[in-house]
């Protein structure tokens, strides 16, 4: 008896279960927030590294030799350089060269790849039944990126784990309790516009509504609403606060909880596209068929009461996938046999770069290059670019636009 209660197994007699689990909750979170201050200090928020020269041609498209001219010719403002003369370029300053190219370069279009006149906004939820799929590992990549390229994003936490939240370097635990998040825009008393709760993060161009554990009231409250008939309904809510602030993005990024509940449909139903991550295994492949059965049903009953939805597209990606790992490979091939262009080509690799990566709320984007081992770094930045490149085209295709 005392080995299992010194193994964590029992709590002592003067203290109940609960407040064990409230005083472990409070310890965890002691310590989780000396370790993001030390991580993160000694600024008490993020901040986003500088990117090279390479880099910021891969990014905008122009070459290394063009920008070494623009910059003796005095067309692009003077950045920081490094010991070796290097220079250094922050995200704003890499916009404020896409500005510049738009308007002198050739084919100055392609620098600003976002919203033109008469393009509607684009919102993507990434979505799966089970926990563990790398939804938000996808979103977060996913919206940095085409921060990084040149859209206006704003990422959208509707999981009340938070985990997209934690990941701007937020302690939704201790900063969004009783309000700040995303269900004061979408709860039935009282709404706040969709503006009152969006943070402005250290990404040019990307901003985030962030979650909280508060969000999960917004199951108990939907069916309360709907046995009382409540209005705007649920399958309205998200597509209502969205058009508050339309006209300032051209991207939302959508994180769902990994469940079917009413958070995820009201997700779902103001959503332009849906990206369905799913783990190349038996189990994953299975659990994510019973997802799309129970997800068609819930979407069918809805558009016979409020008419069809408006998906440009609804795409897979394999996620965690190991090229050498043959069960792994043949779930793929038989993922793709049924599902054909409905996935993705790009996978997206399982790395030690994203796990290690995460023990300090970054990602691979945000990481100096230094840190990786080279080879591991371009192997999973090919990986990460490569399926946001393959979903960028997809979102131009729903503009209009030709992408050959």
């Amino acid at each position: 008896m005392d080995d299992r209660r010194q193994a964590g197994l029992f709590t002592p007699q003067a203290e109940s279960i609960s407040e064990s689990i409230i005083r472990n909750a409070a310890t965890l979170s002691d310590a989780l927030d000396h370790h993001m201050r030390h991580s993160f200090r000694p600024e008490t928020r993020k901040t986003l590294r500088k990117f090279s020269p390479a880099e910021v041609s891969e990014l905008t498209g122009i070459s290394l030799s063009n920008l070494r001219t623009r910059h003796q010719e005095g067309d692009f403002p003077d950045v920081e350089t490094d010991a070796r003369g290097r220079r250094l370029y922050d995200a704003a300053e890499i916009a404020q060269i896409r500005e510049i190219m738009a308007q002198t370069g050739r084919n100055g279009h392609i620098y600003q790849p976002g919203r033109r006149e008469g393009d509607a906004l684009q919102v993507i939820s990434v979505v799966n039944f089970k926990g563990g799929s790398s939804k938000t590992t996808t979103a977060i990549h996913l919206a940095q990126r085409y921060a990084l390229r040149g859209y206006r994003v704003l990422a959208v936490d509707m999981d009340p784990q938070a985990s997209l939240t934690t990941m701007f370097g937020y302690r939704p635990e201790l900063e969004f309790v009783d309000h700040g998040t995303v269900y004061d825009a979408l709860r039935y008393e009282d709404p706040v516009p969709m503006s009152q709760v969006i943070r402005k993060t250290y990404f040019h161009n990307l901003d985030l509504a962030p979650a909280g554990l508060l969000l999960s009231e917004y199951e108990t409250e939907t069916a309360y609403a709907l046995q009382h008939r409540i209005e705007p309904p649920f399958t309205q809510r998200l597509s209502i606060a969205l058009d508050e602030i339309e006209a300032d993005y051209d991207l939302v990024i959508i994180d769902c909880p990994p469940q079917l509940g009413f958070t995820t449909m009201t997700a779902l139903l103001a959503s332009t596209g849906l990206l369905i991550t799913v783990i190349p295994s038996m189990l994953d492949i299975a659990s994510m068929a019973q997802f799309m059965e129970l997800a068609g049903e819930t979407v069918r009953t809805l558009e016979e009461q409020a008419g069809p939805t408006d998906w440009k597209f609804m795409k897979f990606m394999i996620a965690r996938y190991e090229p050498t790992d043959v069960p792994q490979s043949q779930m793929a091939g038989f993922l793709k046999s049924i599902l054909l262009d409905q996935v993705l080509h790009t996978p997206m690799l399982k790395s030690t770069a994203i796990s290690d990566a995460g023990m300090t709320q970054q990602t691979v984007y945000e990481l100096e290059p230094g840190q990786i081992v080279r080879k591991t770094r371009d192997r999973i930045m090919e990986s990460l670019n490569g399926v946001a490149d393959e979903l960028e085209t997809i979102i131009q295709q729903a503009w209009g636009r030709r992408t050959d």
